[in-house]
């Protein structure tokens, strides 16, 4: 009797390990000392018998990690591993590349967005950054099981983190994943409206840079094109008059139309789409060199053996750690592959759907971005056909104009659309104060509710 007692433990214990597993981090190599903040990594299961094995980072708020909201962050892309967001954006943690890219530093960030938040970061969907798949299935996906799998593993998350359930839960995401991030928080919100098993205590979103409508959002490079002076009054005029408001996705029997954009396409062809002050890189040119020296050495740094030990790495799960996975990274135009389908053409219905719920949104563009204009953004703020409560007025850092900011807001509904001034895509690269200020004076003008927790 003992050894069927013993196997059925066992078994017990490898279904925990595979379902979840964590631990916390206190070094790292490249930091000379003990971490000055408390860091968990670990992985959690997903997906039907939790095939799909997703890694974390968690980091506590260097404030009050009891009280301050929990943002879980969905990196961009599809495919964008989650040390990026950790290490370039809002992380605790910066790269110093002082002593060469051989020798990666890390120093603290003081911009870090744990100053005010307990931070959760996540590789998704497997084939990013760190997690993977134990089954072939697993390894497909789509905008739709995304969603899905981001929803199961924030409670799955919280369940193992009860002391976490009750902080205010903000989902955020930056530029492709703003097709993302509005239905999951959706379907958190109708999940705890249904009593389903598990509550959490989600209060809105945030969004930096977000594709919204993949047609409204490329359409809209036209008239910020024209707005930033990269195309002239003349080809603007001729493109209007003949083009019928459709830049992107003109009929080929619309001669005039196609002859108006060729002064549009001539002239911006050769423009950064991150940010239009940036030199342009040409990727499909062998003589130049576009991976930059801080991918390069957090490529290496990421991949060293030392580093997956410290964070504990499943080792023989992925192979080479890439910042980006580009068989899952979205481009304009690009068709379904053979391991992720981009399903989801508009989240704008389920910003529209949020209307109806106690939700504060706060989206955030950079002013010099290309790849998904503010112009575009407005447009579809605009179109929720919610009362302007804040006009257009700058905000300020260190006495300078930092950007702009508009608040929206409806019954219980509101949102906050701000623009940094001098911001490309990447809107905490860029400008980190920026980027971190605005987001504390929005978190200290939020009032939170607890209405669905029933403890």
């Amino acid at each position: 009797m003992m050894k069927y007692v013993i196997f059925f433990l066992t078994i017990q214990s490898c279904m925990i390990i595979k379902s979840y597993s964590k631990s916390i981090i206190r070094t790292l190599p490249g930091y000379s000392e003990d971490l000055p903040f408390k860091l968990e990594t670990g992985y959690v299961g997903v997906g039907e018998n939790e095939d799909v094995q997703l890694f974390y980072y968690f980091v506590e708020s260097t404030s009050n990690p009891k009280e301050d909201p929990l943002i879980f962050h969905i990196p961009g892309g599809p495919g964008a591993s989650a040390l990026v967001t950790l290490l370039y954006e809002i992380g605790p943690l910066s790269l110093n590349l002082d002593d060469g890219i051989d020798n990666l530093k890390l120093t603290l960030n003081p911009n870090a967005w744990t100053q005010m938040a307990n931070i959760l970061v996540v590789d998704i969907p497997a084939g990013t950054g760190f997690s993977y798949s134990e089954t072939k299935e697993g390894w497909i996906s789509s905008d739709s099981i995304l969603t899905t799998h981001a929803v199961d593993f924030i409670k799955k998350f919280l369940k193992d983190h009860p002391k976490f359930s009750r902080n205010p839960l903000y989902i955020a995401g930056i530029s492709y994943i703003g097709i993302i991030v509005p239905k999951v928080t959706l379907e958190l919100y109708e999940g705890n409206e249904l009593e389903d098993d598990q509550t959490v205590n989600i209060q809105g979103y945030i969004l930096t840079s977000p594709l919204t409508d993949k047609f409204m959002d490329f359409n809209s490079r036209f008239e910020y094109a024209h707005r930033m002076a990269l195309i002239s009054d003349d080809i603007y005029q001729s493109a209007i008059d003949n083009c019928h408001g459709n830049y992107v996705n003109a009929s080929f029997s619309n001669k005039a139309c196609s002859n108006s954009l060729q002064g549009y396409e001539k002239c911006t062809r050769a423009i950064n789409l991150e940010n239009v002050l940036e030199p342009f890189c040409d990727e499909n040119d062998p003589t130049q060199d576009c991976e930059g020296d801080l991918n390069k050495a957090l490529s290496k740094w990421a991949n060293n053996e030392a580093v997956q030990q410290a964070l504990n790495i499943r080792q023989g799960k992925v192979g080479k750690w890439e910042a980006l996975n580009s068989t899952l990274h979205y481009n304009q135009g690009k068709n379904d592959t053979s391991c992720y389908s981009y399903d989801i053409f508009s989240s704008f219905s389920y910003h529209k759907k949020l209307l109806s719920k106690k939700c504060s949104a706060l989206i955030v563009s950079g002013d010099h971005d290309f790849t998904f204009p503010y112009v575009g953004v407005e447009q579809w703020i605009t179109s929720l056909s919610i009362k302007v409560d804040v006009p257009w007025k700058p905000f300020y850092i260190d006495r300078q104009v930092g950007g702009y900011v508009t608040r929206y807001a409806q019954n219980d509904y509101s949102l906050t659309f701000a623009t940094v001034k001098g911001a490309g895509h990447l809107v905490p690269l860029d400008k980190p104060k920026q980027a971190m200020v605005l987001t504390q004076v929005w978190f200290s003008s939020q009032t939170y509710s607890s209405d669905y927790l029933r403890k």
